[in-house]
Formats: structure tokens, C-alpha cells, sequence
């Protein structure tokens, strides 16, 4: 039996490692000029499974700025969970950026996207929402059957997420909905896309589903802008893109001529709104400010930026726990979400955003929440993280307890730094700006303290140390780059807004019915689409990463359908 396992697994492994994707190509090799019916821009979370779709009747071409996740084990493996997000080399597949609000985040640069550096929770939007979003709600069910026979698995539950579950349950956030895909009220078990080995299934593996010889992928290929034509045309219309290899050489990409054929983009909440703007479509006065000709003034390109804020509370262990990522979901009625994680990875892998800033020996390095928000630069950061590196493993065993606030309803924007596509743009969020969220996070943070000091949790934090106490080591530890309040945790208020972080949620910058339309055509320009979660008002459900998928499948059938009409 042990033989039969160890082959099974060792067979898996290799199929793994080399999916044999023969569309996988570097852009070194690609052709000075080519000619496709698609051009998608972006090969992430959503990218990947339109291009699949697209590629069962049409030529597709899909331009990923990244590299591969195949064999990557700091992306594929759940035991190295965190370590590409801490990656700051040029390759890396993770960019780091800080927002204007001095929180630090991540930006994919891989295929696959984001769902090939998250924490791989699995869950679908809920049914208020695709009403709202004016979906076709059996297309809607059968897009997301489509991509969970690849990559949505059910997780195992160990000691500290039941714990978490139990707590959650114990202190009346029901009923309990067991095991579920679904968005439902109360305490459930998501999915997750690491299978039963610890192997990631980001959404690169949706582009098992694509015809081979319909579909060219290249990789390490950054767009520069896309092309216009107004030839025969009573408004501009895209008719192809000018990209770059990794030697710095420009190609160009042009749509075929066809009355369907189109350029789409799929870049993420960055990135499509900085490519519409490099491309000369967004608000004129700040196109004009970068020397960009504009093509379309559109003034809400860039704007109603949003990312769901988080704040976690970490709990030292004094036993040691499962590494586990986000499995157990407490939704409440009022827009909270309270989650958990846990495990001493963490304290190595997770490094860059909070887990080690909380720790409760962090005063070894806490003099970076005391240092002026000028002196703060990324050379301070990084030796505080290096810093962070030689604490003993002892200081991480436990996890933490965060919430998350659904929506959110304050909203921020989106600028150019420069004419370079490779550079973040300055995207401010604003968090909390809304009175609204910043209540619901004073309600979530009550939450936690009960889950925490629930029967069920007893097992896992220290008795003599209180609530309070954890409180005030989160606040005085630098989880980010903002300046530090006296005793903060005495105001839940400026708890909040102390210890703010991101949980890679962000979205906006083209919206529909403000920059897209409800086919997610661009308003005012033809053979253009954004399809991702730059168009989202509000993040869907739980986690965002599930609908971004089916978005892409099911944009990529209504296409389909509409070539033969």
C-alpha cells in the first residue's frame, strides 16, 4: 500500500512539474508582428480561463508581463505559502507596492495572477450579488462548475481551524453550514485551490481546458499600450498592441480584421486602469500632465479604487499548531468577516506584511513604527525585515484571528507615476474614510476578542496573557507605514486604523456603467473590453478570486455565442 501511494504521488509530482502547455512560449521568441482574432492582456486570475474559452473557436493571443508557476515550488507548494510574496528580486513573481495610505501590498506578476501567490480561499459569490451584477445566473453556476473541476478542493480541518470553527459557533455566529462553495450567513468551511498533496491549482490551470492550436501564450511580454484605428470609424477602435521581451525589443500585435475580433484587458485592479491611461483613454488633464495623447477623455478611469481593509490580532500558542491557511469563515449579518491562520511558516514565509510585525518579541525591531513617515523608505523596511529573520522559531508558534470588512464603502484613486508600464502607479485607497467601515471594523475587532477568549480556544493562548495585551502589541508593532498612536488599543477606533492592513482584495478603477459597460466594452471605444476586478464595485463574497475566475469563463462563452449570432 505504502508503494502504491509513494508512486501515485511521485507521478503526480512530474505531471506536475511539466504541464506540457505547447502555447507556452518566452516573448524573446514571439514574431516582430503577428495577427490574432483576440488579443488578452494579462494572464491572471481572470485572463487565463477567457483565453482557455476563447481559444475553442478563435486564434487568441495571451500577453503575461510575468513568468511561469509550474515550477516554481515557492508558488506551488502550500509549505512555502508567503515566500514569493516576500520575493523583492526583478523576476519576482510578486511586486511589491505601498499605497498612498502607507499600507503595504502585492501585485501578481505571474500566469495565473493572483491566485498563483494567495492563500487559496475558494468561495462563490452570493446570490444578491449576481443579481446585481445582472448576470445570467445559470451561465453564472455552470462558469464556476467549469473552473472548480480544476482547481476548488475540499481543505483538511485540523486543530486550530476547528478551534476556530468552534469559537466562531460558540459565540453565536451560526447556523453552521458545514462545507460549502456557497456565500451563506453564518460559520461554513470554504474551499480551497491547494489539493490534498499541498499543491497550488492557480487559474494557469484553466488553460488545460484551451485548444492548443488556438491559443499562443507569451510570457515575460509587458504591454506598452494598445493601438488605435479611427480609419472608417465614427469613434477609435482597438486594433492591436505594442509589447516587449525580456531583451527590451518591441513586437507588435494587431486583431485580424473581423467585426469581432478584439483586444481585452485583463491586468487587475492596477494594471488595467494604468494600461487604459498609458493607452491614452482616461482623464484628459492627467493624461496631459504625462505628455500622453489622449484618445478618449474617460474621467473615471482610475477612480473608486477600493481594497477590503484587514486587521488581525496574532495569538501565541503554547503548543504548536498546523501550518493552515484561510479555511473557516464566520459571516455575520452587518458586512464582517472573521477568518484565521496559523502555523510557524508563517514567521519565515509570511514575513513581509504581518505575522512577524506582531509577534510578542517584536520590540526588537519596533523602532520602525516609531520612525518619521520620510525616513521610512524601503532600505528601513528591509532591514527591519532582515532583522525579523533571526527571531527564534519559538516567538511564531500560533497564528492569528483577522477580520475583514465587506465592500468596502470608502473609495479611493488611481494616477500615473510615469509613462513606464513596468512602474507602479500611486493608488490611495482610503481606508476607513467611510464612517460606516470604520464601525463595522470596531465591531469586528469585538468579535475576535470573544473568539479568542472562547472556551473552544482555550487551548491555544496563554491564560495570563489578555486580550488587551495582544491588542497593544499589534498596535505598537509595524504591520505597516503609518504613524503610531499612545495606547491605541484603547480606542477600537484607532485600533483600526493603526493596524490596517490589505488582504489583496483590491478592485475598481473601471467599473461598469462608469468606464464599461454591461458587456464590459469600454464606453466610447470599440473591439475593447476590460473583463477583471478592476470592474467590480464591491469584492464578491468571501474571497474575490472564485468570481474573477468565472467572470473569464463566462465572458468567454457569451463571446462565443456572440461570434455566432
Amino acid at each position: 500500500m505504502y508503494y502504491f501511494y509513494l508512486c501515485s504521488y511521485l507521478l503526480f509530482f512530474f505531471s506536475l512539474k511539466d504541464r506540457g502547455f505547447r502555447f507556452l512560449h518566452q516573448a524573446t521568441t514571439a514574431p516582430m508582428v503577428s495577427y490574432y482574432d483576440y488579443i488578452i492582456i494579462g494572464g491572471g486570475t481572470a485572463g487565463c480561463p477567457l483565453a482557455a474559452t476563447l481559444s475553442q473557436a478563435s486564434s487568441v493571443l495571451l500577453l503575461e508581463r510575468g513568468g511561469s508557476p509550474f515550477n516554481n515550488p515557492n508558488i506551488t507548494r502550500l509549505s512555502a505559502f508567503g515566500a514569493a510574496l516576500s520575493d523583492l528580486s526583478p523576476n519576482s513573481p510578486s511586486q511589491r507596492f505601498v499605497s498612498e495610505d502607507g499600507v503595504i501590498n502585492a501585485r501578481a506578476r505571474v500566469l495565473g495572477g493572483g491566485s498563483s501567490l494567495n492563500a487559496g480561499f475558494y468561495s462563490r459569490a452570493g446570490s444578491e450579488y449576481i443579481t446585481k451584477a445582472g448576470w445570467d445566473a445559470k451561465l453564472v453556476n455552470e462558469s464556476y462548475r467549469w473552473v472548480e473541476r480544476r482547481v476548488a478542493f475540499r481543505p483538511p480541518l485540523r486543530q486550530w481551524q476547528l478551534a476556530v470553527r468552534n469559537s466562531l459557533l460558540e459565540i453565536g455566529i451560526g447556523p453552521y453550514n458545514g462545507y460549502t462553495l456557497d456565500h451563506l450567513y453564518g460559520t461554513k468551511v470554504g474551499g480551497t485551490i491547494f489539493d490534498g498533496y499541498g499543491r497550488r491549482h492557480s487559474s494557469a490551470d484553466l488553460l488545460h481546458y484551451a485548444n492548443p492550436d488556438g491559443l499562443t501564450v507569451f510570457l515575460r511580454a509587458p504591454v506598452q499600450k494598445i493601438l488605435f484605428t479611427t480609419e472608417d470609424k465614427s469613434k477609435p477602435a482597438a486594433n492591436g498592441v505594442i509589447f516587449t521581451d525580456a531583451n527590451g525589443v518591441s513586437h507588435w500585435a494587431y486583431l485580424r480584421n473581423g467585426p469581432k475580433n478584439e483586444v481585452i484587458v485583463c491586468s487587475g485592479a492596477l494594471g488595467s486602469p494604468q494600461l487604459l491611461m498609458l493607452s491614452g483613454l482616461g482623464p484628459d488633464k492627467h493624461l496631459e500632465a504625462q505628455n500622453i495623447s489622449v484618445v478618449m477623455n474617460i474621467p473615471l478611469v482610475g477612480q473608486g479604487m477600493s481594497d477590503n481593509p484587514m486587521n488581525a490580532v496574532f495569538v501565541p500558542s503554547p503548543r504548536p499548531v498546523e501550518v493552515s491557511l484561510i479555511q473557516v469563515v464566520g459571516i455575520t449579518h452587518n458586512g464582517i468577516y472573521i477568518e484565521g491562520a496559523s502555523g510557524e511558516n508563517f514567521a519565515s514565509q509570511y514575513i513581509m506584511f504581518f505575522l512577524k510585525r506582531i509577534s510578542f518579541i517584536i520590540f526588537q525591531i519596533g523602532q520602525l513604527s516609531t520612525t518619521p513617515p520620510k525616513q521610512r523608505t524601503q532600505e528601513v523596511l528591509n532591514r527591519a525585515i532582515d532583522a525579523m529573520r533571526f527571531l527564534p522559531r519559538s516567538a511564531f508558534l500560533g497564528g492569528f484571528i483577522l477580520e475583514k470588512i465587506m465592500g468596502p464603502l470608502s473609495r479611493g484613486h488611481l494616477e500615473l507615476r510615469s509613462k513606464n508600464p513596468n512602474d507602479n502607479p500611486a493608488v490611495t485607497f482610503n481606508y476607513f474614510e467611510d464612517p460606516g467601515d470604520l464601525k463595522r471594523c470596531v465591531e469586528g475587532i469585538k468579535i475576535i476578542e470573544r473568539v479568542i477568549e472562547s472556551r473552544s480556544f482555550s487551548r491555544f493562548r496563554y491564560n495570563r496573557l489578555p486580550v488587551t495585551s495582544l491588542l497593544n502589541m499589534t498596535a505598537n508593532s509595524p504591520v505597516n507605514l503609518l504613524p503610531k498612536h499612545a495606547n491605541s488599543s484603547r480606542s477600537l477606533e484607532q485600533f483600526c486604523r493603526d493596524t490596517v492592513t490589505t488582504i489583496w482584495h483590491y478592485h475598481g478603477g473601471c467599473q461598469v456603467d462608469k468606464v464599461v459597460d454591461h458587456d464590459y466594452k469600454v464606453i466610447g471605444v470599440d473591439s475593447l473590453r476590460v473583463i477583471d476586478g478592476s470592474t467590480f464595485d464591491y469584492s464578491p463574497g468571501t474571497n474575490p478570486q472564485a468570481t474573477v475566475m468565472m467572470l473569464g469563463r463566462y465572458m468567454g462563452v457569451k463571446m462565443l455565442n456572440e461570434r455566432t449570432d
